[in-house]
């Protein structure tokens, strides 16, 4: 369907997978449009189609792709169809047509063991074997067709004749067993693909579809997709709501949490000026910020992009697969045919017997243990990494792990646990560590900033008496204010500090632990401050020794301060960060 802007066409393919089925769409439209207005996103089975002028008809190019064997929907019809409730599983047909194959294959296989080549029997393995046949190759069928009648040999019309000639020669079970493999095999390249496009998806559901735009006035605000905002409208965000695109603020104050774009472990302060990321999220206040950036072009759209670019980069073992068989495919049907009609026609031998040779090479020649062990051996390692907690991206980075001699791990939520701590209560006018614990929890059980949830855990943690507060505000960027009992007490950063008393804060966040320091206060009265940092996982320092004892260096790369990234390594055993 032609885009309203230009004369572009986009289609969703079903069936489009793979560097295979590229190919053939690029032979299909070849004589229609030019290569180099062709592109493809194979994540999204999405062909994209850039006509010159004279392009033509959309009919024509649809009856095209159909030909391949594919099937063509509109781009955007597609989106609304697959948005829908009902939208079911693209491989829910592949995998339902596997199992079937599979049941029976293995039925066939149990009555040839028992014996059953003769009478009833032999019935029964024949009836098996060809629902094997049948729904094992009811996926493949269509590409092979289109392979014939392109005259492009490939694997899959490779394997359609060995079924053809296996049952022509009596190999019932054998022809079930070649269809359901590779079968399987495909149904596995399948789950990898939407494997990916799950991963993209979780990427693209960071940021919100819909942008609140403030009107020229500045009195009131709309609601439009993201996709349409353009570079200098002012976007406002409230408190709880995530950025939706990139900018700079311009009015109001509150703290950001950025831990998925950046990595940094603590909400950021973001006032007037500060740059702002999509997919942040806003904690506490409501701010106004001028786009800076179109949807397409936001820092987390580039990183979209790059998952993009390593999901789509097949191991190298599979792309020698693919260049392997786009010869030995047409290289066997001609050495079959050769052997068919070249001992009858030189030496006159018997048509029969050397018609049964030849079909007996294709069988034999099917390569379905070389086309089924290059992705079955790579998504076994993935899933086996993925139990262990490793998300390898792909077979390409799974292979290059052979040739690795250093480690660079991110800092957040890998190295440390992500949450923060409270790790020090030191008192000032307070009377003890619990008192200042249990004012300040008070407080921070009315907030959901990260560092008060710390505060709250670690009261709980000393079964302190809870005290209740009331008339609680959230200064943005700052603390907090309420009153417990008959008392007004406030909490936050070294600068709310500074505002409070009017003294330049006596401690802040300690340089070599990388904490946070939060300070509890009454009036100009500092009552004590409360320490907390993101704590390294107990069995980090353990396995980067153990990389070490395996010649591999380690890395940290995190978005973090300087301050927090050289804590991290020192306690880590990591010198390069």
């Amino acid at each position: 369907m032609a885009t309203p802007a230009t004369n572009r066409l986009e289609y969703h393919i079903s069936g489009l997978c793979c560097a295979e089925e590229v190919n053939a769409l690029r032979k299909a439209l070849a004589p229609f449009v030019t290569p180099e207005s062709l592109s493809f996103d194979l994540l999204n089975a999405r062909l994209m189609i850039d006509p010159d002028n004279d392009a033509p008809p959309e009919e024509t190019i649809r009856s095209a792709i159909d030909s391949t064997g594919m099937k063509a929907t509109p781009w955007q019809e597609y989106r609304q169809s697959s948005s829908s409730p009902n939208a079911g599983s693209p491989n829910r047909g592949r995998t339902i047509a596997c199992v079937i194959s599979g049941v029976f294959w293995a039925a066939s296989l149990v009555i040839k063991l028992a014996g059953g080549d003769a009478g009833h029997t032999r019935t029964a393995l024949i009836a098996c074997s060809a629902v094997a046949i049948l729904s094992g190759w009811w996926y493949i069928a269509p590409r092979a067709w289109s392979a014939l009648r392109r005259l492009s040999p490939d694997m899959n019309l490779l394997m359609s004749i060995a079924l053809v000639g296996a049952v022509t020669i009596g190999e019932w079970v054998e022809a079930g067993s070649v269809s359901f493999l590779f079968s399987f095999s495909l149904l596995l390249e399948s789950w990898s693909v939407s494997r990916a496009r799950r991963a993209i998806s979780a990427l693209v559901d960071m940021t919100p579809k819909m942008a609140r735009v403030a009107s020229s006035c500045g009195t009131c605000s709309s609601m439009k997709p993201v996709e349409d905002v353009l570079i200098g409208d002012q976007i406002i965000v409230k408190p709880g709501e995530k950025v939706p695109l990139d900018g700079t603020v311009e009015t109001g104050s509150t703290s950001v949490n950025q831990a998925p774009i950046t990595g940094e472990s603590i909400p950021v302060d973001k006032n007037p000026g500060d740059e702002l990321f999509a997919g942040s999220i806003n904690n506490d206040g409501s701010i106004q910020f001028t786009v800076t950036k179109c949807f397409s072009d936001t820092t987390l759209a580039r990183i979209i992009s790059m998952v993009e670019d390593a999901q789509a980069r097949r191991a190298p073992a599979e792309q020698w697969v693919e260049k392997f068989a786009r010869v030995y495919t047409p290289a066997m049907i001609v050495l079959a045919a050769l052997i068919a009609v070249a001992p009858p026609l030189i030496f006159g031998q018997p048509f029969g017997h050397w018609f049964y040779q030849a079909l007996v090479i294709l069988v034999i020649a099917c390569p379905c243990a070389l086309v089924i062990s290059t992705p079955m051996s790579i998504v076994a390692a993935l899933a086996a990494s993925a139990r262990m907690g490793v998300l390898i991206k792909g077979g390409a980075w799974l292979e290059a792990v052979a040739r690795v001699n250093a480690v660079a791990f991110d800092k957040t939520g890998t190295l440390t646990k992500g949450q923060f701590a409270v790790e020090q209560v030191t008192i000032e006018s307070a009377t003890d560590e619990n008192e200042v614990l249990a004012l300040a929890a008070a407080i921070e059980r009315l907030s959901e900033h990260p560092l008060a949830s710390a505060v709250v855990r670690e009261a709980d943690a000393r079964r302190i008496a809870k005290s209740t507060a009331s008339e609680f505000q959230a200064i943005p960027g700052r603390g907090a204010e309420a009153n417990v009992g008959a008392r007004h007490l406030w909490i936050g950063s070294p600068r709310f500090e500074e505002e409070k008393t009017g003294k330049p804060p006596a401690s802040s966040a300690d340089s070599e632990l990388a904490q946070t320091v939060l300070t509890l206060g009454e009036g100009e009265t500092v009552l004590g401050r409360i320490r907390l940092a993101d704590q390294i996982r107990d069995e980090a320092p353990v396995a980067l020794e153990q990389l070490q004892k395996l010649g591999l260096n380690s890395i940290m790369l995190t978005g973090d301060n300087k301050r927090a990234a050289a804590a991290i390594s020192k306690q880590a055993g990591i010198t390069d960060y």
